[in-house]
């Protein structure tokens, strides 16, 4: 993933160029080591979703996917390595797919 940058509209502007699908993660930097606070995706905008959380979280790490089947996949393999899972839910198929989780097939039936 590319990374630490300053979750701002400078910061995202700088990083994420392309209007493209991608995922990403967002935390804190605590000395050398980034803090995953929440995973997340897009499945046609990084940039755009990435805005949605300016001033709520201070870093951000990202990669572009080619499409959304692709986003979703890596969204719960980042999600099944690094959520909370007592404060963020498993992702969300895109809409109108029946994708399966690559991690656990059980965990959207």
């Amino acid at each position: 993933m590319n990374g630490d940058y300053a979750v701002t509209k400078k910061g995202i502007d700088d990083a994420v160029k392309m209007i493209k699908p991608g995922v990403y993660l967002l935390g804190a930097i605590q000395g050398d080591k980034f803090i995953v606070e929440r995973t997340g995706r897009s499945d046609k905008n990084l940039n755009g979703r990435l805005h949605d959380y300016e001033g709520q979280y201070q870093h951000f790490k990202f990669a572009y996917c080619s499409n959304a089947e692709q986003a979703f996949y890596a969204e719960c393999e980042l999600w099944h390595a690094y959520a909370n899972k007592n404060v963020q839910i498993h992702p969300d198929r895109p809409e109108g797919t029946k994708y399966l989780c690559p991690v656990n097939q059980f965990c959207l039936i």
